[in-house]
């Protein structure tokens, strides 16, 4: 038994107890890890480069690349360098670290993501007035706002969780420092402050995805409306790359915290962490690449034969 002054470090579940699969995680995360690097730093890259691509919606795509590549380098790297040194130890300050830029940056994310879906609403249903509504000072502002709400969010959070009394033992059931996780080492009553907390954050995130829902049924209905075959088919190719990035990040966390107790075993709820956690940041950039015809124009010129003419 310990209390949370006299933790120095929490101990991190492992992947395995075996070296050689020990090592096979190591190089498999490594390769997540440098495709997440390779696709958002060409995103980034590109939109800085590529002045056609200065438009709220980009400007927006731009923060959602840096937000995934402040994810993915939050957990990956420790988990990497705890697999190749065979150990499970993070030390105290590393773990509230990771708890506070771990939270910050899910939360800015799905912010984001409500911020892009009202982008896209106003582009297709509100085009007469989209310069009006979304000009550059306004996006600057809804993207300070983003980022401000999920500091505060973070800070909220990580604050309230570390000041509880830790007091049955070290040891974390996930391959990261994970906020739930840590409540579990509570033995207090005090706890329940956090889990109200928790419940508010929730509630707010479920407005956001009725708002996003929302506003993709009203550009759906817009789509459907336009005459034209090519307009339609414009119009779905820049909604469609968004959608699928808030599906998969939704699915993901519904799939790791509402999953029922009964099919839950320790081996899935690490294959599960990793789906929500790892996948993302690593796959957004291939959605986004793939779908949006403008954007791979605009990196064709930046890497000449990156894609073939169609």
């Amino acid at each position: 038994m310990a209390n949370s002054s006299s933790i120095t470090h929490f101990l991190l579940l492992p992947f395995s107890g075996t070296r050689q699969l020990q090592l096979l995680h190591f190089w498999l995360f490594l390769a997540i890890y440098l495709a997440a690097l390779l696709g958002n730093g060409l995103i980034i890259t590109t939109i800085a480069w590529d002045h056609h691509l200065h438009t709220p919606m980009y400007f927006f795509l731009l923060n959602l690349a840096h937000l995934d590549l402040g994810a993915i380098a939050t957990t990956v790297p420790k988990s990497m360098d705890n697999s190749l040194r065979d150990t499970r130890v993070i030390s105290y300050v590393g773990c509230v670290l990771q708890v506070f830029f771990y939270v910050f940056l899910i939360a800015t994310e799905f912010s984001l993501l409500t911020t892009m879906s009202y982008d896209r609403y106003v582009a297709i249903c509100r085009p007469l007035h989209y310069e009006t509504l979304l000009g550059s000072r306004v996006c600057l502002h809804m993207a300070a706002a983003v980022w401000a709400c999920g500091f505060f969010h973070a800070l909220l959070h990580t604050a309230n969780t570390f000041s509880l009394p830790l007091c049955q033992g070290n040891a974390l059931h996930q391959f990261f420092c994970e906020m739930p996780q840590i409540l579990k080492l509570s033995c207090s009553t005090s706890y329940l402050r956090e889990l109200w907390l928790i419940l508010v954050s929730a509630c707010l995130y479920f407005v956001c995805f009725v708002f996003i829902v929302v506003s993709y049924v009203q550009i759906f209905r817009a789509v459907l409306r336009i005459p034209s075959h090519q307009g339609r088919h414009k119009a779905f190719a820049t909604c469609l790359p968004h959608l699928a990035v808030v599906s998969l990040f939704v699915s993901t966390v519904i799939l790791a915290h509402l999953k029922p107790s009964s099919i839950s075993s320790p081996f899935l709820d690490l294959v599960v962490s990793v789906l929500y956690s790892v996948v993302p940041p690593a796959v957004n950039p291939l959605i986004y690449s793939l779908r949006n015809q403008e954007f791979r124009a605009a990196l064709s010129k930046l890497i000449p034969g990156c894609f073939q003419k169609q």
